[in-house]
């Protein structure tokens, strides 16, 4: 297809923003829409577990953009209104919205983000995705003498560390052997664990739940906790049902090329929490639901859309990023820890060839291998030394090759 006219762009988060600022950028001067299912401009939704939480920033203050600007970018808002049917054509498609009127444009992007898992029964437990969400569980929290925090992923330790250094003793319940499993691992995942507990927090892993409510938690091994403020982080759930209609296969997330480009559906692609891109060197198709990923999908789906005016060519796809402030400490993940089959110690004491040696945990620098080869690299207050580790990563370093990087840093 050449240059669209219309470029309709569903979903008002991060990844939808930077789609249409980017496709500005890119010289685009095409009609753009953007659809949002909450009745706000976009929003930064990272300090919502953190500063917001904790009071130190104003709802206004996690805005990332304002309606002139958008006014300014030509971009028409229908923001309150969910989509709920795509139906695609051969000379464009519409995009039918929860009041009933549709749209209609010859590009669709997909930018429709993730909710918030909800525990099963659960009256009264607050989940965190949503700036409501964060409003509510903030009102909550500076009235309660206690919290508990079911699942220590990412939200979960990151809500335990504000109200720990708020002065609010928490219990986390977490079902696996340590906090983070799926993003770092259980080996490097005792980090986190020695982390949480140092930083004041009642840890208790390996824990099943058997009754949950807004007061409080049972356990498989008949033990309780009771809490003023109950808040489940397990996870996140993709609402694509409205996309059942297109004939894709949404099972793995909204399946894209290396371009974002969705499969089977000329003219629409995808960014963000539910878009799952191909990866060029591995050949899967993992979501990563990280903001890096939604600004970088972002710009290459803006240019593939435009055109590339410039002759630069897209750019390569970006080394996955993610970080979390949590405990005084900044984590820091880079690549793909899920693909490893190794893990090797490279800066710091806490963590040697047996892992979790008691040292300190600032400085810690972990690298992740799959066949020898360099996939991932965490670090635990290290913001200086990951940043270094982007081109060998870039170069799918061998373990050697990594030392050597290693010992030449110093």
């Amino acid at each position: 297809m050449g240059v669209p006219e219309h470029v309709l762009v569903v979903g008002a988060g991060l990844g939808g923003l930077r789609t249409v600022e980017d496709l500005r950028r890119a010289g685009y001067e095409g009609r753009i829409g953007l659809v949002g299912a909450e009745d706000a401009l976009p929003y930064d939704r990272p300090p919502l577990s953190k500063q917001y939480l904790a009071g130190e920033r104003d709802r206004a203050a996690i805005d990332l953009t304002t309606a002139d600007d958008l006014d300014e970018l030509g971009v028409r808002l229908h923001l309150g209104r969910a989509a709920v049917a795509l139906r695609p054509g051969a000379d464009g498609h519409e995009v039918e919205l929860d009041d009933g009127s549709a749209l209609h444009a010859d590009a669709v992007v997909l930018a429709v983000g993730a909710a918030a898992r909800a525990p099963d029964g659960g009256a009264g437990v607050h989940v965190l995705r949503t700036a409501d969400d964060a409003g509510t569980l903030r009102a909550a929290l500076a009235t309660a003498s206690s919290l508990l925090v079911v699942g220590a992923g990412f939200v979960g330790a990151e809500v335990a560390s504000t109200a720990t250094a708020a002065g609010i003793p928490v219990t986390v319940l977490e079902a696996a052997p340590v906090p983070l499993a799926r993003a770092l691992g259980a080996q490097v995942g005792a980090l986190a664990a020695r982390l949480m507990t140092e930083g004041g927090v009642d840890l208790r892993c390996n824990a099943r739940i058997t009754a949950l409510s807004g007061t409080g938690a049972e356990s498989a091994d008949g033990s309780t906790v009771t809490a003023d403020v109950v808040v489940a982080g397990i996870g996140t759930r993709l609402d694509l049902g409205w996309l059942d209609g297109t004939g894709v296969d949404l099972s793995g997330g909204i399946p894209c090329d290396t371009r974002g480009r969705v499969e089977g559906l000329d003219g629409v692609w995808a960014v963000g929490d539910a878009a799952a891109w191909t990866d060029p060197v591995h050949g899967d198709r993992p979501r990563h639901e990280h903001w890096t990923s939604a600004t970088d999908q972002a710009a290459a789906v803006a240019r593939d859309i435009a055109g590339d005016v410039a002759g630069a060519g897209l750019p390569p796809q970006a080394v996955p990023y993610v970080w979390s402030d949590q405990f005084g400490l900044k984590i820091q993940l880079i690549g793909r820890p899920e693909l490893a089959d190794a893990v090797l110690p490279l800066h710091g004491e806490a963590f040697g060839d047996d892992g979790d040696t008691g040292g300190p945990i600032r400085g810690t620098v972990v690298g992740y291998l799959s066949g020898g080869e360099l996939v991932a690299v965490a670090g635990f207050g290290a913001a200086r030394r990951i940043a270094r580790y982007r081109r060998p990563l870039a170069e799918r370093a061998s373990r050697d090759a990594v030392l050597a990087f290693r010992d030449a840093l110093g």
